[in-house]
């Protein structure tokens, strides 16, 4: 009755993209929430950038999401929310 618990840390970079477009907000604006240039904040979402505990709470604080679902994508949790944006 052990469950395993699976996390790709390659995937967390991707799973903000995720959310980000789903949210419909730009790099440009999660970059300056996050007091960092838009270059700064692309390394982070293409995973060039070493992305601490902090760094991904305070990107979940932004993007009004659970840290969990930001480690685990799971596309059902934004279904109602599904309007993806370019970029």
């Amino acid at each position: 009755m052990k469950e395993r618990l699976e996390i790709n840390v390659r995937d967390i970079p991707g799973n903000i993209k995720k959310v980000r477009k789903i949210k419909a907000l730009t790099q440009d604006f999660l970059a300056s929430k996050l007091n960092i240039s838009q270059n700064a904040y692309s390394k982070i979402e293409l995973g060039h950038s070493k992305l601490t505990v902090e760094r991904l709470y305070q990107i979940s604080v932004i993007l009004d999401v659970q840290m969990n679902q930001l480690i685990n994508f799971k596309a059902a949790d934004f279904s109602s929310r599904m309007q993806l944006v370019p970029g």
